[in-house]
């Protein structure tokens, strides 16, 4: 599955990558760290899923769902944040799921497997 992390925060970005990595899964990973480098990423590798950062800088994520979903319909968005507020603006923009940044990582599995 060819997975595209979202994240503008290093550390976030990595513990995501390692956490797909060690999945028995075969992961193509690639990641983006602001809005810009997300929509180049998402019309040049084409995932099938997408971690992204709800407060992903430089660009207001409810109008940049609907751009990815247009470039790549198929693919699955999973929104992510600390501010559980951002669920229902995530969801209602397009997003397929959302998880919060303070779940354990099994929350995040359980919803990547569910979608998948």
């Amino acid at each position: 599955m060819k997975v595209l992390i979202a994240d503008d925060q290093a550390d976030v970005l990595n513990a995501l990558k390692v956490l797909l990595e060690q999945q028995e899964g075969h992961f193509i990973i690639d990641e983006a760290e602001d809005a810009d480098s997300l929509l180049s990423k998402v019309e040049k590798f084409r995932p099938e899923l997408l971690l992204l950062d709800w407060e992903l800088s430089n660009r207001d994520m409810a109008e940049v769902v609907p751009v990815i979903k247009k470039m790549a319909g198929e693919v699955c968005i999973i929104a992510m944040s600390v501010r559980p507020e951002a669920r229902d603006m995530a969801l209602s923009a397009g997003a397929d799921a959302f998880v919060s940044k303070g779940d354990n990582s099994d929350k995040l599995l359980s919803v990547i497997y569910t979608i998948r």
